[in-house]
């Protein structure tokens, strides 16, 4: 493996992927077109796209004492990720996801294990020398306390610590407000800004977030591309038009390949088109990882639209 420059502290998913064009019900069955086992977890896809785009990356999570578990552990090694720091827990393992995808549009259902919450590793299971040794720490608000330990941790070691505010139509709990303070980058899904900052305005909430901590916020809305605020700056970067198949972990990897930007010494406009890029084309096949581009592929998508730098 390459030299480790991102570690990832968070969550990572077994995937169980179906493709049909109606939900069943009670009453009525329904059959489907496509069935695939994939990773998923904010953090785990995201360095599973940091690993696939040539960059050294390392994951710290838990997994079960099972063959779940072990498939879980397997499927990050697949991609390049290394796995040292993962805690086998004394259970099975439970952070397990139905992916319930619609054919036409690509979007998708996720229906985790009612236990899926139970088992957050705590600072003391988290490696302070592992986690600086990297150049960026990305969280995704899982395992809280740990993350917020960690974000400390690089802050005192003057690194870099990318969050992850995922999606939300809900309140943010306090733990993730915590870990927005704590952040250098803040990537968010739709809802989230207003959420957090009470600012329905993507710009408004946009310049909001930046006050509470982070030099650069990218709120991710899907086919309206994102919208980025900085200390100096605010643009929209348009998506890309592909065959959407499987709209899964779309987000996580344009975490990562936003990640590969940074580390490359590219700006914040030329990075926010390459995370537009890898996003995309993760949309053109099924599952969370498999469909991940190389680096180069990217860029080639890119130039074939006039896009480069």
């Amino acid at each position: 493996m390459s030299q480790m420059r991102v570690v990832g502290l968070g969550m990572a998913t077994v995937d169980v992927l179906v493709r049909l064009a109606e939900l069943p019900t009670w009453e009525h069955g329904s059959c489907f077109s496509a069935i695939a086992f994939d990773g998923g977890g904010p953090v785990a896809t995201a360095l599973a796209a940091v690993a696939r785009l040539g960059v050294g990356a390392g994951f710290i999570g838990a997994y079960g004492n099972d063959r779940l578990g072990d498939l879980k552990r397997q499927m990050l090694v697949e991609c390049g990720v290394d796995v040292s720091q993962m805690v086998r827990l004394p259970a099975p393992e439970n952070e397990v996801v139905l992916v319930t995808v619609q054919a036409a549009t690509g979007e998708r259902i996720f229906t985790g294990c009612e236990a899926f919450w139970d088992n957050q590793l705590l600072p003391d299971q988290v490696s302070q020398s592992y986690c600086t040794s990297a150049e960026y720490l990305h969280l995704d608000g899982y395992h809280p306390a740990a993350a917020l330990a960690a974000a400390c941790w690089m802050h005192a070691a003057g690194k870099t610590v990318v969050l992850d505010g995922s999606a939300t139509a809900g309140p943010i709990p306090d733990s993730m407000r915590a870990l927005v303070a704590e952040s250098d980058i803040l990537i968010c899904g739709s809802g989230f800004g207003p959420a957090l900052t009470g600012r329905q305005d993507v710009w408004a909430a946009g310049r909001a977030m930046v006050e509470l901590g982070p030099r650069i916020v990218v709120q991710t809305e899907g086919k309206a591309g994102s919208f980025t605020v900085t200390r100096d700056d605010a643009f929209h970067t348009p998506a890309f038009e592909v065959a959407v198949v499987d709209t899964t972990g779309a987000g996580d990897v344009f975490h990562g390949a936003y990640i590969v930007g940074l580390l490359s010494g590219w700006d914040a406009r030329c990075t926010a088109q390459f995370a537009t890029a890898a996003a995309a084309l993760k949309c053109t096949g099924l599952g969370g990882r498999r469909p991940i581009p190389r680096f180069d592929q990217v860029m080639a998508f890119l130039k074939e639209r006039g896009i480069g730098w």
